[in-house]
């Protein structure tokens, strides 16, 4: 490849496997504050945060903490910034580019878009990558594409990545990729498709929990790759 993606890991819960995160080349850790079983709340996300915050990562510097959100009112999204101060906030619903904006500008904090990729059972989109991407320029500071529903542990078809690389690198818009990735098909995923940025979840999870020995593994497929 010829740059390294970024990396996040999402749906942390406890401080212990945070901390026990410092000095991997992360660059993001993603924290679901919609109904999940990874949900955390303003209060159980403060220290998890404090947490993030303590770490060296990637190049050295702290990684970026993501707020997950399905659609959500702007003064919710402001309620939980006010207690847990997130870097970033994941719009994961039917969020229009005007309100990615209004987020973005009002709330002061960096806004990713997700966009659900059909593929698997038959469908396909009805609109183009571009098509879909298009309104959310200068809206929002990266998109990302899973699997529909997200969090789910499956795939999408990835072909698809190869239209969004291109209209994302158009846009000038950094373009992730999420959906049932592991440590035994992500190196797959980057040779062949080389996306901007990779999130991971349910992949380095052990019956339900975060698994460190799997995040290290993780990471380490993506710096091999």
């Amino acid at each position: 490849m010829s740059r390294r993606p970024r990396i996040k890991i999402c749906g942390l819960k406890d401080v212990e496997t945070i901390a026990a995160m410092n000095g991997l080349p992360v660059h993001e850790i993603g924290f679901v504050f919609a109904p999940s079983k990874r949900q955390v709340d303003k209060d159980t996300a403060a220290p998890l945060i404090d947490a993030v915050h303590r770490l060296k990562a990637a190049n050295g510097e702290r990684p970026r903490a993501v707020g997950v959100f399905v659609n959500e009112h702007l003064e919710s999204i402001q309620a939980v910034l006010e207690k847990a101060p997130l870097d970033v906030v994941q719009l994961h619903g039917h969020e229009t580019a005007g309100f990615c904006r209004e987020v973005r500008e009002r709330l002061r904090v960096g806004v990713w878009k997700v966009f659900s990729i059909k593929g698997h059972d038959g469908n396909e989109e009805p609109l183009s990558a571009k098509e879909r991407l298009s309104p959310y320029k200068g809206a929002v500071d990266a998109v990302l594409i899973d699997a529909p529903g997200g969090g789910t542990g499956q795939t999408f078809n990835w072909e698809a990545i190869r239209e969004y690389n291109e209209a994302a690198e158009e846009l000038g818009i950094p373009l992730y990729t999420a959906g049932g990735l592991h440590e035994g098909n992500v190196q797959e995923l980057l040779r062949s498709y080389s996306p901007g940025g990779i999130d991971v979840s349910s992949g380095v999870e052990t019956n339900g929990r975060k698994d460190i020995d799997k995040i290290r593994l993780f990471v380490r497929r993506v710096m091999e790759a």
